[in-house]
């Protein structure tokens, strides 16, 4: 029997679909053959020479797509709105094939792709960029201070959410009039490219967005390609913490600016007036969603002697239930990493739970493509799981003799990305949230909430800037003044 060829997806340069030749099949790469996908695909590596002509393209197109009026890129983004939506489908099924996730967590990234494409859409012209005339002291001067777009912008998205981050990653720096240089990840290219294509059909010129992934092994030497070219003029990045180290490090050599948005080792704060039952659904909901491979997945539980064996009934009653959004983890690697985290646990006296009761469920040679959803009941500063992100299914619990040494805790964690806090008190979990080191506290909610319309990012090694509404905007303009003198002033 004859097997099909797999698809391969192309890279988009300059409007073009680029496909290379067969006999360049050193660049053709299976995406992830870690998750059984419905159908074969295949992903395209870029050369060097095709990254560079990417970036040139783009700045091509820059000072043609800067002098675009903030109605006339509205104009586009309406257009790749209603695209979105009657696509909204066919992107849905595309992410669960992919990556394979629930579908809720598929429906999730496209309407929250959605609702970033509507945001940017209705933000381009509120005003984010207009500019300012302030007061000067010289009499007869006068200042105007301008908003203007840095250039091209080298765009890298991940692969846990693939719509709704590759869409805020390529939107608003668009949107405020720059072109961008869309690299997406090897293990969602079908996703990453359906966006791509988005705003093609949509309209926007060729070279405002291109398209580029790249084998694995090729990263060092196509990013330092992309990011020392004289016209990338920012990057922003969604990722590891590690790797955007190696962003920050490399970007900081070529004096390029970058927003980053990095790992999370999330705390939930369970205080004692807290509803028990909501709670443990709501910290399940946080840490299991699409396998708890999200930045803001809940880690771990802070709770009181006196309120732990209550939470821990109620984490077990809702453990079966809640462990219905946990399906694969996306490679074998992640599988490996998140067992010798368990089993690290276990040895060190840690007591695992699953919705099965049954800890050997954990061993590192079972055969299961997936880890099962898992609470760490008695979680110690000596497990490795105190610090690490696990970026799985699984959930820790660790007990804390008040509050103050909750927040020490958490302030002393290396990451500050989420939080939550559990109680019938807003008054007090509002004092309480002003004393935490982490970017967001969510208050009787999930870990996991983000909107485009709010500031997203992190503290510490959780990155710097931020995406969402005009803080986006605002990370891809620079500011320029100009003085006018008027010799024959009085």
């Amino acid at each position: 029997m004859v097997m099909a060829r797999p698809n391969v997806v192309p890279l988009i340069i300059h409007g073009q679909e680029i496909r290379l030749p067969e006999e360049r099949n050193n660049t053709i790469f299976p995406s992830n053959p870690d998750i059984p996908s419905a159908t074969p695909w295949l992903a395209q590596g870029a050369t060097e020479e095709l990254s560079t002509k990417a970036v040139q393209s783009c700045a091509d197109a820059f000072p043609q797509w800067k002098k675009t009026l903030p109605k006339e890129r509205q104009i586009l983004f309406t257009k790749l709105v209603k695209l979105l939506r009657e696509r909204a489908d066919d992107l849905q099924l595309i992410i669960e094939d992919e990556i394979g996730c629930s579908s809720l967590w598929a429906s999730i990234n496209v309407q929250d792709a959605i609702a970033v494409a509507e945001q940017t859409c209705a933000t381009v012209t509120s005003g984010v960029l207009s500019g300012i005339i302030p007061e000067v002291q010289q009499p007869g001067t006068h200042a105007a201070i301008f908003k203007e777009p840095l250039g091209v912008i080298l765009a890298i998205a991940p692969w846990n959410a693939p719509a709704v981050l590759g869409m805020r990653s390529i939107a608003a720096p668009v949107a405020a009039g720059n072109c961008v240089v869309f690299k997406g990840s090897e293990l969602s290219p079908r996703t990453h490219y359906f966006l791509a294509t988005l705003f093609q059909d949509a309209g926007f010129p060729p070279g405002v967005v291109n398209f580029l992934t790249h084998r694995p092994e090729d990263a060092p030497v196509i990013f330092e390609t992309l990011i020392s070219h004289k016209s990338i003029r920012k990057c922003n990045f969604t990722g590891s913490t590690a790797v955007g180290r190696q962003v920050a490090m490399r970007a900081a050599y070529h004096l390029k600016p970058v927003l980053l948005e990095l790992g999370g080792k999330n705390f939930a704060i369970v205080l004692d007036d807290a509803d028990v039952t909501l709670t443990a659904k709501m910290i399940l909901q946080g840490a299991f969603l699409n396998t708890g491979q999200i930045c803001m997945s809940t880690d771990l539980v802070l709770v009181s002697e006196r309120t732990k064996p209550v939470l821990c009934r109620a984490l077990r009653a809702a453990l079966s239930e809640m462990s219905a959004q946990a399906t694969h983890v996306i490679s074998a690697k992640s599988r490996a990493r998140i067992h010798a985290l368990l089993q690290d646990a276990a040895n060190k006296g840690a007591q695992l739970i699953t919705a099965e009761d049954r800890p050997d469920l954990v061993k590192e040679d079972s055969p299961e493509s997936r880890v099962h959803p898992t609470i760490i009941e008695g979680v110690t500063k000596d497990m490795d799981f105190w610090e690490l992100e696990s970026f799985g299914p699984v959930v820790g619990l660790a007990t804390v003799a008040d509050i103050d040494e909750a927040v020490s805790v958490v302030n002393s964690c290396e990451y500050g990305l989420s939080a939550a806090i559990f109680t019938k008190s807003d008054i007090k979990a509002i004092h309480l949230g002003r004393k935490l080191d982490v970017a967001s506290v969510h208050i009787n909610g999930p870990t996991v909430h983000d909107e485009a319309t709010l500031p997203h990012g992190g503290f510490k090694n959780s990155g710097w800037g931020r995406f969402g509404g005009h803080w986006a905007f605002e990370e891809f303009l620079q500011t320029k003044t100009v003085l006018v003198n008027d010799l024959h002033a009085d």
